[in-house]
């Protein structure tokens, strides 16, 4: 297990807002360079003990948060233009070409969870990419939900989003234990894109006019668990469907089996489930010689 040292840094984008990140680097040399796309609304401090772990295993980790999110919310989160479209046009590719300036010399790996796996054909360097491991990434369709499940999930979205972008100016996603509050165009893109099919794939041709996900022929694992009712097989296998050149795999995780009480949307990446851990970090192996 190798020490491990950890500093801030900023990622300017294209556009020229900053973002916060944390690099993580292993005192002993470095097998691989890993980026940890967060999911909606999630600041990378969730991330930190994963990160440390993959770190203490000899793999330089970047870690950051999406503008209006965390310590990268500049000014009123009411008037904050951020969309999840910026998010994978303008802050993943940032995110990207910050980790191969910190790594320079090296393999690069995305691990995404949920949107940070979702938006990846929308980074123009997606391609520098060796491989792909996603945890609860899927088009998280409304349609492909169990009935039950559909009943909160159009409440949630269809109903709670839009009146509290209208009465807040954002949405309170942390009043469903969902993470920060979102800038509303983030907010009103996620609603869109989940009563679709596919995702980003409803904004294609409209306020999406070019992206790269069939362009995309990295290997790729993607990873749910049998009680997450948004990243159920049905929307990761729609997902996937977005990016048919992808070498895929799927792999679905039932907590009983880890000795787990649940694992769910969220849980993975949890000091609890730690035991989890060694399956990202095999793939990492497997694609790191």
């Amino acid at each position: 297990m190798s020490e491990i040292t950890n500093r801030e840094i900023t990622i300017i984008c294209e556009d020229n807002y900053p973002l916060a990140a944390t690099v993580y680097q292993p005192n002993d040399g470095v097998k691989g360079a890993v980026l940890i796309g967060p999911a909606t609304g999630i600041k990378r401090q969730f991330y930190t003990a994963f990160a440390q772990f993959l770190a203490s295993h000899d793999y330089g980790v970047l870690t950051y948060d999406n503008r209006g999110i965390g310590d990268s919310l500049q000014g009123d989160i009411g008037k904050h233009p951020a969309s999840l479209q910026c998010w994978g046009q303008l802050d993943q590719p940032a995110a990207i070409r910050a980790l191969t300036q910190e790594f320079p010399q090296s393999n690069y790996h995305l691990i995404g969870h949920s949107a940070g796996g979702q938006l990846i054909g929308l980074a123009s360097n997606a391609k520098e990419l060796t491989s792909m491991f996603n945890f609860a990434s899927s088009s998280g369709r409304l349609l492909n939900m169990k009935i039950r499940d559909q009943f909160k999930s159009h409440f949630f979205m269809n109903m709670f989003i839009p009146f509290s972008n209208l009465l807040f100016g954002h949405t309170k996603s942390q009043w469903f234990g969902m993470g920060e509050p979102l800038p509303a165009a983030v907010g009103h893109q996620w609603r869109t894109w989940c009563n679709g099919g596919g995702y980003v794939k409803t904004a294609f041709g409209k306020t999406i006019d070019k992206h790269y996900f069939e362009e995309l022929t990295l290997p790729a694992l993607w990873v749910n668990a049998v009680d997450d009712f948004i990243a159920n097989d049905k929307n990761v296998k729609d997902m996937m469907a977005v990016s048919p050149n992808i070498k895929g795999q799927t792999m679905t995780l039932d907590p009983k089996e880890y000795g787990l009480k649940e694992i769910g949307h969220m849980k993975f990446f949890s000091r609890r489930a730690s035991k989890l851990w060694q399956i990202p970090l095999t793939w990492l192996d497997t694609h790191s010689g």
